[in-house]
């Protein structure tokens, strides 16, 4: 009999990870296992303080655990040097940031590309669903509602709203395979919120990303495959080490 081929590996998983900032009593992370497989959404919630930004900037490979692991596509972020981390996070990873980080003085469609520019695997894929890198950055900025007049301004002369949705842009062109949106709605309108959800998990099921959602806001949980609280996780690991 043919043995079965290796089972894929998470797109993102951890396990036995904890991590105090300097000075902590206490860790602020402490959480025995998690895995987010190509395909998944999550919705991640928690209260202000509870870790959230930490957690996913760990999961980026931004800040190391002191304990534990964080592996992305089966790659532990520990076993690279810095550099090589930041090629393998924009390869793989979209990023739509809480303070968006958008490059104040490049355009609205420069900073689009710019993942494209850093990452040849990036400008790869969106060349093959765009017919060029400029064709699907145009097609992304019309679905998420910003007029072609705006794409040569310069980020710094957007609203807020419209900085959202740039950074929106940038995190999916070149589809890749995890998804990490940091409150990314909380400078939409109701309306814009809700076409701004759909076009996420439209692109992220099209290519077979993971998408990790995270908000304080419970009301945008609905649709998404999977829920989780990181305070209750985060609690019930203290209570099993208690």
């Amino acid at each position: 009999m043919r043995a079965a081929p290796p089972a894929e590996p998470p797109v993102i998983a951890l396990q036995a990870l904890r991590f105090a900032w300097p000075g902590q009593a206490q860790d602020c992370l402490n959480l025995p296992a998690f895995a987010l497989a190509a395909g998944e959404d999550l919705f991640l919630h928690g209260e202000s303080g509870s870790g959230k930004s930490t957690l996913l900037a760990l999961l980026a490979g931004v800040l190391l655990p002191h304990s534990g692991a964080v592996r992305l596509l089966g790659q532990d972020w520990n076993g690279l040097s810095g550099a090589q981390r930041d090629r393998l996070r924009v390869a793989h990873i979209g990023f739509i940031f809480q303070q968006f980080n958008l490059l104040p003085y490049l355009s609205v469609l420069d900073n689009v590309l710019l993942p494209c520019r850093f990452s040849a695997l990036r400008r790869q894929r969106a060349v093959a669903a765009g017919g060029s890198a400029e064709q699907q950055a145009h097609s992304l900025l019309r679905q998420l509602d910003l007029a072609p007049a705006l794409w040569t301004r310069r980020a710094a002369e957007l609203s807020v709203g419209q900085q959202q949705r740039v950074a929106a842009a940038r995190a999916l062109i070149g589809q890749p395979e995890l998804l990490i949106a940091d409150e990314p709605t909380s400078a939409l309108d109701a309306t814009r919120q809700a076409g701004f959800l759909e076009l996420l998990r439209a692109e992220c099921a099209a290519s077979g990303a993971a998408l990790l959602f995270v908000s304080h806001d419970q009301r945008l949980a609905a649709g998404f495959s999977r829920v989780l609280s990181l305070s209750t996780l985060n609690q019930a690991a203290r209570e099993l080490a208690a």
